[in-house]
């Protein structure tokens, strides 16, 4: 592949670039003004950050589950894929080289959808070369695994960082399911090895934190099996009338479409967020529907001012999306214009407990532990969490498969017409050098929004379509506390709440595996999870996430560390919660890029008829193919599989 040298001109008398230049330095010298107007995450927020000079993970650390501090989205993992959107990288990038590597498949993309796509061409093909190649220091992408060590517990204690659960596996699609059954996944084991009644035993409960950045005065409210409306309501910081309308939400709450079809109540409700269903419809005090704006965020990464009334209604339950009842929709079957992963999954039973203590980073450590040799002492379902690990593995030439860390691609493209092309060449940056390999075939599995930045040559149509995969913003915290008896005083395992930057907080999932044990007892230690969601409410999901990214810029990791131990202390102090004294470690799971929003009403008014973009953006363009949960779109580690495998089916039938 020839490189237009004026997109390789070397900087300075001839010394290497690195990674650093691309934010500090260059990028911050050719890219200051560029700053406003960022749709990524924080290229100065460098509090937290760990390496060399270069940005790399130090040679002493080579478990990367053990760093603390800011991972995930780092800055170092972000710099060259933003100085590619930036039109800043190739001024400076110098000359590319070729390493004289050839593979049958280069996946770009190391997290679930391309791991799996590699496992599965590999399936197809046993002694095919596969190269993975991956802009950030894990594998796994957004399936991230943080440990934690303390002195008084035997072995680790592990958190999930990204990718949680194998979410309501009977309706996973065929290709989730099959994988599954590749790597012994039997999930009906999680029935003996998650505690499902550890908190309640306890006399635990899920919770709601009305706080002060939603309200006067703060309040916890514990949401008990035994609690009515009324008790709820009387509980609650807001006005009186709030109360009132609250409790007939819940109760009673009328026809607000008396005289309307079924067909044209759904209309209606999918014309709507539900804050604007609340507010214009129900017409409640707008303390109720401050109180209700959250409900949304942990599962969707945006508020009720988002998130669509239809999807509101299928999801009404429990305590969550009070003021369907009165309308006569039967639940019986979703509605069309229901996101997709609402209706695949309408009606399923699956309870919640099919999870991994490091999530589904296990199921990705089983692929690369069976695609390369000496990476992990075991592969199966009952030893991955506890298996050792051997980074040094990953990238050795003896291997069929390599796995190529800290490598951001920067160019993709046929050798030759698309049409009759036999192979294509792949650019990645090493740190200082821009590198090439020859492929027989690409899968990219990357975020699709950087594919046009990749390969410019695309049909300008499939190029508008991939930037319209807008991923939303995600922080994943795990805190390590010397023990959760804090907790157990306040009766609480899990928290919403309502406006503060965290809005979940909750002990970690009580799953135990064969050779881990979760800690049962409040004395011991035990990780915390929380979750915040910055994409702006009251506009479509990409606007806010784009916004969201922005705030982000603005976010060092020392302001998220102090809002993490200023809520849990306004949260547990009164249970005698020292921040200084019980919290113990802090990791936070930076995606600035995250979860894959799906086509949702009000805000994409050509679903469910479609055309979809996603189906123009993953057309096949000659030996390249495209993947990654964007190509759906849904955010969910079934869909990234299928994503993965039908790539993977494109490229074979060439």
């Amino acid at each position: 592949m020839e490189i237009d040298p004026r997109r390789s001109r070397e900087l300075g008398m001839g010394r290497p670039i690195s990674r650093r230049d691309f934010f500090d330095g260059v990028a911050m010298a050719a890219g200051a003004a560029a700053l406003s107007g960022l749709a990524g995450c924080g290229l100065g927020a460098n509090l937290g950050r760990i390496g060399t000079d270069d940005l790399e993970v130090p040679y002493a650390v080579r478990f990367p589950p053990t760093l603390t501090g800011l991972q995930g989205n780092t800055p170092a993992a972000l710099s060259v894929p933003h100085a590619l959107r930036d039109d800043r990288f190739w001024q400076y990038a110098g000359t590319p080289r070729a390493t004289g590597e050839t593979y049958d498949l280069v996946v770009v993309g190391g997290g679930i959808s391309g791991v799996s796509a590699a496992f599965e061409w590999q399936r197809l093909n046993p002694g095919a070369r596969i190269l993975i190649l991956d802009n950030h220091d894990e594998i796994g992408g957004h399936a991230r695994r943080n440990e934690f060590t303390h002195r008084s517990r035997r072995g680790p204690l592990i958190g999930c960082g990204g990718s949680r659960s194998i979410e309501a596996p009977s309706v996973w699609t065929e290709e989730g399911k099959a994988l599954l059954d590749q790597l012994g996944v039997e999930v009906h084991r999680f029935e003996e090895y998650y505690d499902q009644e550890l908190y309640s035993g306890l006399d635990m409960s899920d919770s709601v934190m009305c706080d002060r950045e939603s309200f006067a005065a703060e309040k916890l409210v514990r949401l008990t099996d035994d609690l009515t409306p009324e008790q709820l309501a009387d509980q609650l910081p807001i006005a009186d009338q709030a109360k009132k309308d609250l409790v007939t939400l819940y109760e009673d709450p009328p026809d607000y479409f008396e005289g309307m079809s079924r067909k044209q109540k759904q209309e209606q409700l999918a014309s709507l967020t539900y804050s604007r269903y609340l507010l214009d419809v129900a017409k409640v005090h707008p303390d109720v529907e401050r109180f209700c704006r959250t409900m949304s965020n942990d599962e969707w990464a945006y508020d009720t001012t988002t998130f669509g009334a239809i999807d509101a209604w299928g999801s009404a339950r429990g305590w969550n999306y009070p003021g369907f009842k009165g309308l006569g929709l039967d639940n019986d079957k979703p509605s069309r214009y229901n996101s997709p992963t609402m209706i695949k999954e309408w009606g399923a039973e699956d309870p919640y407990i099919y999870h991994f203590p490091e999530g589904n980073q296990a199921l990705v450590r089983m692929m690369v532990g069976r695609m390369i040799p000496g990476f992990a002492s075991a592969t199966d379902m009952d030893a991955i969490t506890t298996a050792s690990y051997d980074y040094g593995r990953l990238d050795l030439s003896t291997n069929k498969v390599r796995f190529r860390l800290a490598s951001p691609v920067v160019s993709v493209a046929n050798d030759g017409a698309p049409e009759s092309a036999t192979s294509a060449t792949v650019g990645y940056f090493d740190g200082h050098t821009i590198r090439t390999v020859k492929a027989g075939a690409v899968i990219l599995a990357c975020w699709n929004m950087m594919i046009p930045y990749l390969m410019p040559e695309l049909p300008s149509e499939q190029r508008a379509a991939l930037r319209q995969a807008v991923k939303m913003p995600m922080l994943y915290a795990v805190v390590q506390l010397r023990d959760w008896k804090a907790w157990h005083t306040a009766g609480v395992d899990r928290v919403r709440w309502t406006g503060a930057y965290w809005c979940v907080s909750k002990l970690d999932h009580p799953v135990s595996m064969p050779g881990y044990d979760f800690p049962r007892s409040p004395d011991e230690p035990a990780n915390v999870h929380m979750i915040a969601t910055p994409a702006k409410g009251g506009m479509a999901p990409a606007q806010g996430a784009v916004a969201g990214r922005h705030a982000l810029i603005s976010t060092p990791f020392a302001h998220m560390e102090y809002t993490i131990r200023d809520q849990l202390t306004r949260l547990l102090g009164s249970a005698g919660f020292d921040p200084e004294r019980d919290i113990e470690a802090i990791t936070v799971n930076r995606w600035g890029h995250g979860y894959a929003p799906e086509y949702c009403r009000p805000w994409n008014a050509f679903y469910p008829d479609g055309p979809f973009p996603a189906e123009t953006a993953r057309r096949q363009f000659g030996r390249i193919a495209i993947a990654n949960s964007d190509s759906v779109p849904a955010a969910s580690a079934d869909a990234a599989i299928a994503a993965g495998h039908r790539a993977v089916s494109e490229l074979m039938a060439l």
